[in-house]
């Protein structure tokens, strides 16, 4: 009798732990739940939890009610400036309204949600990314052009249940047969700098360069004009020396302008020399011209002063400084800055004698 009691018994306890099981659900804390009852919502439960439901007849549908993240993707949008970029995003997510969700969605869950508001969420891109120049959306600063995209996709994906937290723009780049033009561009423009560059430099150094050799030029000019006017006022001061010893004693000067050309001309190198011997190239070797000289007088010595202290040698010797001058009454050597050595008294122009009158 208690076996078969036993019998009944055990499959009636199963039965309702299975009506139990069927009819008790859990709500986590990261969860929000809906429960269905031929497919319409019957309750909503965003509180965790224990809930009941009808078995076999009603089911529960559970949504991630934690912040969720998606990742768009890349595409190409027009700036104002008709310049196209490539960029995508990053978005933060979170269910907010379960019900409204699965209505939205059909039944089909969080990857039905996902689809849908990554579509919103590139719209929202290009509108706008497309109202504003592409230096702009290159810049470092896109804090309010993100906050825009998040305001618009916030207002077109709350239909959804769905409240977008932010949205951050990961990358802004070019296409890549405009990234490659750019760098092709970029590139011809630094060299064209630098060609420039160069262009200055190379005219900097010519300049440079011919300063340098005018100044050469100059230089050498000035040094060669001062020697040229140097060499004129010594050959002037010789030639004035050589007129003024030749004023003094014109028998003296042709005397030894004779023996000259005797040393040049009686040479062994000569192999013949034909002349008159009576002739006057060798007057000097038949008689010296002692009777036609003109002696320089020799000066009287001056009376030795009785305070002057004895002189001795070159120091004693009285000195005449030159009175040569050049055809505008300076000093010679005064234009090149140079000043004349004074010669000995001995060696200056004697006074003019004035020839005596004989006496009637």
């Amino acid at each position: 009798m208690n076996r078969a009691i036993s019998v009944l018994v055990l499959p009636f306890l199963v039965v309702i732990a299975v009506i139990v099981a069927a009819s008790v659900y859990i709500v986590d804390v990261r969860e929000k739940a809906l429960v269905l009852r031929f497919g319409e919502v019957v309750e909503v439960r965003e509180n965790p939890g224990l809930g009941i439901k009808v078995p076999f007849i009603d089911s529960v549908v559970r949504y991630d009610a934690r912040i969720l993240g998606l990742p768009t993707r890349p595409m190409e949008v027009t700036p104002l400036d008709d310049r196209r970029l490539v960029v995508d995003a990053f978005a933060r997510w979170q269910v907010l309204d379960a019900q409204k969700l699965y209505q939205a969605t059909e039944g089909r869950g969080l990857p039905r949600a996902q689809e849908r508001l990554d579509s919103i969420i590139n719209d929202v891109i290009r509108r706008v990314l497309g109202s504003v120049p592409s230096t702009t959306v290159l810049s470092d600063d896109r804090t309010a052009l993100m906050n825009r995209i998040r305001d618009g996709a916030r207002g077109e994906a709350e239909a959804l249940g769905i409240r977008v937290i932010d949205v951050r723009l990961t990358r802004t780049d070019l296409p890549e047969q405009n990234l490659t033009a750019t760098y092709a561009r970029m590139r011809a423009e630094r060299e064209r700098e630098a060609a420039d560059e160069i262009a200055r430099g190379g005219e900097a150094a010519q300049r440079v360069r011919a300063a340098a050799d005018r100044t050469v030029v100059e230089l050498t000019s000035e040094a060669r004009k001062r020697a040229e006017v140097v060499r004129g006022e010594a050959d002037a001061r010789r030639n004035a020396i050589y007129a003024d010893a030749f004023g003094r004693d014109p028998e003296f000067f042709a005397f030894t302008r004779s023996m000259t050309s005797y040393e040049r001309a009686l040479k062994g190198e000569n192999s013949s020399l034909v002349i008159k011997p009576d002739g006057e190239f060798f007057d000097y070797l038949r008689n010296d011209g002692s009777d036609r000289a003109n002696p320089v007088p020799t000066p009287a010595p001056a009376a030795p002063s009785a305070s002057a202290e004895p002189a001795t040698g070159a120091a004693a010797e009285d000195t005449v400084a030159p009175t040569e001058t050049t055809r505008e009454g300076e000093p010679l050597g005064a234009s090149s800055g140079v000043t004349l050595t004074p010669m000995p008294e001995a060696l200056s122009s004697p006074p003019q004698q004035e020839p005596a009158v004989p006496a009637n």
